[in-house]
């Protein structure tokens, strides 16, 4: 709201506000803060649509409690504690809540606070990489947290992905989808979320099934660390889908006033999502398990071939060594030392049992 002028000011340089007399003392005027460098987007929606106009959020709540309709939402990006302290104290945020919007790092979740709500997301985004067995990320996290109000919705995001100016773009170009207020928009973001979920799982099951016929593939080359560093992965993949399915059971069963009986019945579908992709990844787990088994195993067979060539040939060369020793003592009276045919004739016996030998280990798949 621009300042109104002192009497002074129009009165010019000879006025009684110029110099000599002071003017009459005016109430300050407050100036409108600027936009913090978290603060993404700061909207007023009236009835579902935007306001047009850039807000300060200090103005944005004014403007919708002093006509007592509509509502807030800011968006914030990796804010600071003294960057969000003003944000926290005009809307009445719990400070346990802000804190963990600060500090991140932790698990979805729906808490409550007196007539505020505050819910946490984890968000995945898939990193393109040229084979599954090669690549060192396959899935990137970040987090998400949104403080919903009656008149006001905060949502914090923490990461480079997953961003939702898009989400708000799409929602300011259909006002009907905010006809509840808030608790619509607090929808749209757990909406969007999930469909990023199902993105990833999609991607990572045509991850899942390359490895799988690159493991069953002859001579493979890939190893129990490469299938384990891949269920590290979708072990970070599950951390984001498994515990969010509570929060959203809890919207759709009518958990807080917050949330119209209306929006609760998206919120179901949401929840059904969420329920489909958890049982999606732990089938992913599982079937990564059966795949770390399966090259174990195959690595114990290699070996146990392994083994057995060795053994063979061990065998057969275990003849002409016996026959060359016994013939290397030094003895005087020993049979053949004086047959003119006795060297060749011991060779081809020598070489008549390791043909044998080799037979026989052929036959029997040792060889």
């Amino acid at each position: 709201m621009p300042a109104i002028p002192s009497f002074g000011n129009l009165r010019g340089r000879g006025g009684r506000g110029a110099r000599g007399r002071r003017a009459p003392a005016q109430a300050p005027q407050r100036r409108p803060q600027p936009l913090s460098a978290s603060v993404v987007d700061c909207g007023v929606y009236i009835g579902g649509q935007r306001k047009p106009g850039t807000w300060t959020h200090e103005e944005a709540v004014n403007e919708v409690r002093g006509r007592d309709d509509g509502f807030v939402w800011i968006g914030l990006h990796e804010p600071t504690e003294p960057q969000i302290q003003g944000i926290a104290e005009t809307f009445g945020l719990h400070e346990l809540a802000v804190e963990d919007a600060v500090h991140a790092h932790q698990r979805p979740k729906l808490e409550r606070y007196d007539d505020t709500l505050f819910m946490v997301f984890r968000t995945v985004r898939y990193v393109e990489h040229s084979s599954p067995t090669t690549a060192n990320e396959i899935v990137e996290s970040g987090e998400l947290m949104a403080f919903l109000g009656k008149d006001f919705i905060i949502t914090v995001r923490h990461g480079n992905h997953t961003g939702l100016a898009q989400l708000r773009r799409e929602l300011d170009a259909d006002p009907e989808r905010l006809q509840n207020g808030p608790a619509d928009v607090l929808h749209a973001i757990a909406d969007h979320v999930v469909d990023h979920f199902l993105d990833v799982t999609d991607k990572i099951e045509d991850d899942i099934d390359e490895m799988e016929a690159e493991v069953f593939a002859p001579r493979s080359r890939v190893t129990s660390e490469q299938i384990y560093l891949f269920k590290r992965e979708v072990l970070e993949l599950r951390r984001a889908v498994s515990p969010l399915a509570t929060p959203l059971r809890r919207l759709s069963e009518g958990y807080t006033r917050l949330v119209p009986e209306d929006v609760r019945s998206y919120f179901r579908n949401v929840h059904d999502h969420v329920t489909t992709v958890a049982e999606r990844v732990e089938s992913f787990d599982e079937l990564l398990t059966t795949l770390v088994d399966a090259t174990l195993g195959k690595i114990t067979l290699q070996l146990n071939s392994d083994m057995r060539k060795i053994t063979a040939w061990a065998a057969i060369i275990a003849v002409p060594t016996a026959i060359a020793g016994i013939y290397g003592m030094n003895f005087e009276y020993m049979p053949e030392l004086n047959f003119k045919f006795g060297y060749p004739l011991v060779l081809a016996i020598i070489l008549g049992l390791c043909l044998l030998l080799y037979r026989i280990f052929r036959k029997n798949r040792w060889l």
